[in-house]
């Protein structure tokens, strides 16, 4: 039995959530920085996803070795993602060579809504000023 679009559910393929990504690349890849950023950006967009914002951190010590590595090149995506993706991305990151560690988290809307509500309201105090 299916059910009709019309009653306001949303089709799973096409419905996007918002995700953070935060990828822990190699140090050894310091001058490739941009070519590992584009691998990622490309990974992302290949599973039907789209970069909304991103960001490096740089260079960082790690709290602890991985891979016998003591640093490691932090960039931080913030993400659109079909249902999906996150299962096939995780699954790349997981296998490839240049990222040490991952963390892919879905933003709680909540939390998404009081960070907008602030801004606005930060916004709104600039103008007055």
């Amino acid at each position: 039995m299916s059910i009709p679009s019309s009653i306001g559910i949303p089709n799973r393929r096409n419905y996007m959530q918002q995700y953070e990504l935060t990828v822990l690349i190699h140090p050894d890849l310091e001058s490739k920085i941009d070519d590992q950023v584009a691998e990622v950006t490309k990974l992302i967009t290949d599973n039907g996803g789209k970069v909304v914002k991103q960001d490096n951190w740089g260079k960082k010590k790690l709290a602890y070795s991985i891979k016998r590595e003591d640093f490691a090149l932090y960039l931080a995506f913030d993400l659109e993602l079909p249902a999906e993706a996150p299962l096939k991305i995780s699954n790349v990151l997981n296998i490839s060579d240049y990222a040490l560690r991952y963390l892919l988290v879905k933003v709680d809307d909540k939390e998404l809504a009081k960070r907008e509500a602030s801004k606005k309201k930060s916004d709104t105090s600039d103008e007055e000023e």
